[in-house]
């Protein structure tokens, strides 16, 4: 065996020196044996290969050759200039380790990936802490007990402009039952997330919530003891109004600390969402939103657990029950003499022209308002459509106007068309909708 250079240990050097002394006669084999704690045999075997191949004999036989199980250099480069990428620069490592599988067809265990990231001087964004500053509470034993819900601007897009994710988690399992994206934290946003809730698990017991004024008028904290005791009340908000028609507790947290599991599930998918979005070209709302209806069925397998009891509490919709007149806001109106209302500072009329119900002048309705399905009014047990209303001008305006404005396109109805008056600039259903959604993201946010 030749080797240009020989690299001994310590250990092998001092083995090396007593073989040496051995074979010149200095010391005797038992000697030898004794000190480098080994068997006459074993002293034998390396005097005799020290006499032939000198102190290379001393040196293990697999410590020259190149492990099988090594890490190819082309493999690393090639994960090193997709870490570089502006896709995955951003990317935590466990994350890239599972797209380097999924998208790359590159199967590395994370403590190589690790080795090999660190190495070349990337650090992984997802920093943990070394102690945990506040007691974990323990968790519900069954789904549909308690799901804890936030909203959480971010800039999703890789960009400047911040945008309000809302989401549910159930505090059972750590399964995310909903997403939804909009502009800011809003009441629509959370009307959404209570429907994309619904239909992916059911309807939940309780929800826990912070005590922003969508959940919780800010009246109720200033009630004094006398009037608690007096059984003085505060209104619901739009949204405690909506799970109290479901059935579902809202109960209001002190501390973000005191809905922690969120808490942590925003920091996760503010690591790993926006990675996604950009893989797949997504840098809108609408097609963000559409991505998170099948996205958080791929996060809860990877980061759901199993609940202490399997028999699930979220409850079906009963039989009848409209959803989408529960999710919106009502608001008490009046009917004028002529059995109109207004809204937004809008005039409405009620369409009951198929209808064997007719609301009387005078009377008190409820009108349901959600960019949704737009305004409807109900009377009693009925919903109506609603049209919209211009009063008729007097005959002198209509001459001191004639030929100096030009008839306006479409027709001014909600819905459907029934031949109402119509109105310049906000004649469509868009126009409409495009106003409602103003005010629930500005209202009610």
């Amino acid at each position: 065996m030749k080797m240009d250079v020989i690299g001994l240990t310590q250990q092998q050097l001092t083995r090396l020196d007593v073989i040496n002394k051995s074979i010149a006669g200095f010391i005797t084999v038992s000697e030898a044996a004794l000190t480098l704690g080994l068997s006459e045999r074993q002293i034998q075997r390396l005097k005799k290969d020290v006499s032939i191949n000198g102190a290379a004999a001393l040196i293990h036989k697999n410590s020259i050759n190149k492990s099988p199980h090594i890490t190819p250099e082309d493999t690393i480069l090639t994960i090193l200039a997709l870490k570089k990428s502006d896709i995955y620069k951003n990317a935590n490592f466990v994350q890239f380790q599972e797209h380097l599988s999924e998208h790359h067809n590159i199967s590395i265990s994370y403590s190589t990936l690790y080795s090999i990231l660190t190495n070349a001087g990337f650090m992984s964004p997802m920093t943990r802490r070394r102690y945990k500053p506040h007691r974990s509470r323990k968790r519900k034993p069954q789904a549909g007990l308690l799901l804890q819900v936030d909203a959480t601007p971010f800039a999703w897009f890789d960009g400047k402009i911040k945008y309000a994710m809302h989401g549910a988690i159930d505090d059972a399992t750590g399964q995310v039952t909903a997403l939804y994206l909009c502009k800011n934290e809003c009441l629509q946003g959370y009307f959404e997330m209570v429907r994309r809730t619904i239909h992916n698990y059911g309807i939940p017991l309780s929800i826990y919530a912070d005590r922003h004024t969508i959940f919780r008028s800010p009246k109720a904290d200033k009630l004094s003891s006398d009037e608690i005791i007096d059984g003085v009340t505060v209104n619901d908000t739009q949204f405690g109004r909506c799970l109290n028609e479901l059935g579902v507790q809202l109960i209001a947290a002190r501390s973000p600390q005191a809905k922690g599991r969120i808490e942590r599930l925003w920091k996760t998918l503010q690591s790993r969402l926006p990675v996604e979005f950009k893989l797949r070209g997504i840098d809108n709302i609408d097609d963000a939103n559409e991505y998170l209806k099948s996205y958080i069925y791929t996060f809860n397998s990877m980061f759901a657990v199993e609940p202490d009891c399997t028999e699930k509490a979220f409850r079906s919709l009963s039989a009848g029950f409209n959803l989408d007149y529960c999710l919106c806001v009502k608001i008490q109106r009046q009917l004028d003499g002529g059995g109109v209302f207004s809204y937004g500072g809008k005039l409405f009329k009620i369409d009951d022209s198929n209808s064997k119900i007719k609301p009387q002048s005078r009377s008190k309705i409820t009108i349901l308002v959600s960019p949704t399905f737009g305004i409807k009014a109900q009377y009693g047990k009925y919903v109506f459509e609603t049209n919209r209303y211009v009063k008729p001008r007097k005959v002198q305006e209509k001459q001191s106007i004639k030929g100096s404005q030009t008839k306006p396109k479409g027709n001014s109805n909600f819905g459907k068309s029934t031949g109402y008056h119509q109105i310049v600039g906000f004649d469509t259903d868009k126009d409409i909708r495009r106003m409602l959604e103003d005010i629930f993201l500005n209202k009610y946010a």
